[in-house]
C-alpha cells in the first residue's frame, strides 16, 4: 500500500499566492482555497477548476499561467490507508481553459506505474496531450497509467467492473451467437487475438447495442487447454459506460478479479496489458497461459489502431 505522502498540497500554493496580477488580496484568497483542493478527501475535478479560477480572475502573464498549469499538473494527496489507489477527474470538460487541457497531474511515486504517469506529467506542462473530447483520467489510460480511480465533476465515483455476463462483442466465426458468456479473449492464444478483434467489431455492426452478442470463448481449440488461473482474460466492448456518451464505445475486462480497479478505455492496448499483468499478479495462470496472453497482446497492438478501427478489424 503507498505510503501517505503529507505536505504535497503546498507544493503549487507558493506559485498562486506570487501572481502579481488579479485584484489586491486575490492570488492569496485563490492560493490559500487551493490547498483544500489537494487533499485526499477533495474532488479531483476541484483543482482543474482551481487552475481556470487562477487564470480567470489573476490574468494570464506568464505567472500565472506558471501558477495554474501547477495547479492542474499538481499531485493530490489519498488517504493510504484506506487505497492505495490515488482518485483522478473523469470530467472531459475539465479544465475548460484551452491553455490548461492536455495536461496530466503528478502520481504518488509509490503507487505501482507512476513512473510512467510522473514522466508523462512533466512532459505534458511543456507540451499537453490533444485532449479533444477527453477527461484528464481518458488522457492517463491512453498513455499507459490504468491504476486510479475516477470520480466526475458532482462527486460520482467511476463505474464497477463490468461482470462477465454483459459484453458486447461477438465470435469472429459466429457473430450471431447470443447466448455465449463472454467476448472473444484479447489476451488467450495467438490464434484467439485475431477473433478478439474481430469479435469486438461485431458490437459495432449490431448498431453499437450494449447487449450485443457474445462471444464464445471460442478461441476454443487453441485455448481450451490453458490454465488462466482463476481469471477469464477477456474484455468486452461497450458504450456509454461511466457517464460517456451512449455512442462512445470503450474497452474493459470482463472478469471482476482482472478488472479491479482498472477503468475503461479507448485504447485495447491497455487492457490487454491490463489483463496480461494479472494473469500473473493475481489469477495464478501456468506459463504457457501467460505466453500465449503476451502473444495475444502483441498481435493487438500491432494493429496500430486506438478506436473503432481496431474493433472493426
Amino acid at each position: 500500500m503507498a505510503e501517505a505522502r503529507f505536505g504535497q498540497e503546498q507544493v503549487p500554493i507558493q506559485a498562486i499566492q506570487d501572481v502579481k496580477g488579479g485584484d489586491a488580496g486575490e492570488a492569496s484568497t485563490i492560493a490559500g482555497a487551493a490547498i483544500s483542493d489537494l487533499l485526499g478527501a477533495a474532488n479531483p475535478c476541484d483543482k482543474l477548476a482551481r487552475g481556470d479560477e487562477i487564470l480567470a480572475k489573476l490574468g494570464t502573464g506568464a505567472d500565472a499561467m506558471k501558477a495554474a498549469i501547477g495547479m492542474v499538473a499538481a499531485e493530490q494527496n489519498f488517504n493510504s490507508f484506506t487505497t492505495d489507489q490515488p482518485t483522478i477527474c473523469s470530467d472531459p470538460t475539465l479544465p475548460t481553459t484551452e491553455a490548461l487541457r492536455g495536461i496530466t497531474p503528478l502520481i504518488d511515486p509509490d503507487v505501482g506505474g507512476a513512473d510512467v504517469a510522473n514522466a508523462l506529467s512533466e512532459k505534458t506542462k511543456a507540451n499537453p496531450l490533444d485532449a479533444t473530447g477527453l477527461s484528464v483520467a481518458d488522457l492517463l489510460q491512453q498513455n499507459g497509467f490504468s491504476n486510479f480511480t475516477t470520480k466526475d465533476a458532482d462527486g460520482n465515483a467511476g463505474a464497477a467492473a463490468a461482470g462477465g455476463t454483459d459484453v458486447a462483442a461477438a465470435d469472429a466465426s459466429s457473430s450471431s451467437s447470443a447466448d455465449a458468456a463472454s467476448t472473444s479473449t484479447a489476451a488467450a492464444a495467438s490464434s484467439s487475438s485475431s477473433s478478439s478483434a474481430a469479435s469486438s467489431s461485431s458490437a459495432t455492426n449490431a448498431d453499437q447495442q450494449q447487449s450485443s452478442s457474445s462471444a464464445n470463448t471460442s478461441s476454443s481449440a487453441s485455448s481450451a487447454n490453458l490454465d488462466f488461473g482463476k481469471c477469464t482474460p477477456t474484455m468486452d466492448f461497450k458504450g456509454g459506460r461511466n457517464g460517456r456518451p451512449a455512442d462512445e464505445f470503450t474497452f474493459l475486462p470482463t472478469d471482476p478479479l482482472v478488472a479491479e480497479g482498472q477503468q475503461e478505455a479507448l485504447n485495447p492496448n491497455i487492457i490487454t496489458n491490463r489483463i496480461c499483468d494479472q494473469l500473473t499478479n493475481v489469477c495464478g495462470a501456468a506459463d504457457d497461459a501467460k505466453a500465449a496472453c503476451e502473444d495475444a497482446k502483441a498481435q493487438i497492438e500491432a494493429l496500430g489502431t486506438k478506436d473503432q478501427s481496431t474493433a472493426d478489424a
